[in-house]
């Protein structure tokens, strides 16, 4: 009976992440756009792409588990992207924009790190070394994007930020 319980618990996670994925998708292009810095730009753009290739492995592990991609509404992404939001609004043109964008594009990263983590064990204590694997390629993904977004949030963004405001 445990095992049919993780099975159901480990198809939730994965429609809320491939929901997310999805909504990210849409995001980040808005966020490349509102960034001031080329760099951070840039690191929007790429990750975009790469989150076209999350959403193609959730597909296939999908697949693997012979069901339909589907996502449910995931509240945390949603709240998380409101917020991202919130800050190009309020902070749009100012000094401290791109470091509050960086903010919002971690703790989606951490989100995404969290879920992606327990999702890869499960599979893994479920017997599913492939979609542990598939699901491991896009974990250490969003693990380089996060340590991206602090090197450039430490190397120049939040000192800009900070320079902007004296």
């Amino acid at each position: 009976m445990k095992t049919k319980e993780l099975d159901t618990l480990f198809l939730e996670a994965l429609k809320d992440i491939y929901y997310a994925e999805r909504k990210i998708l849409r995001a980040l292009p808005k966020m490349a756009r509102a960034a001031q810095s080329q760099e951070l730009k840039q690191a929007f753009q790429t990750h975009r792409d790469e989150t076209e290739g999350h959403k193609e492995r959730l597909e296939q592990v999908f697949e693997m588990l012979g069901k339909r991609p589907s996502g449910k509404t995931c509240p945390a992404i949603d709240g998380i992207i409101e917020e991202g939001e919130e800050i190009m609004d309020t902070f749009k043109g100012a000094p401290a924009l791109d470091a509050g964008l960086v903010a919002a594009a971690q703790a989606v990263e951490h989100y995404e790190m969290a879920r992606y983590g327990t999702l890869c064990a499960w599979a893994e204590v479920m017997g599913m070394p492939d979609a542990a694997s598939v699901l491991r390629q896009t974990l250490d993904e969003e693990k380089r994007t996060d340590e991206l977004l602090n090197q450039l949030a430490e190397g120049t963004i939040n000192r800009m930020a900070l320079q902007a405001a004296e």
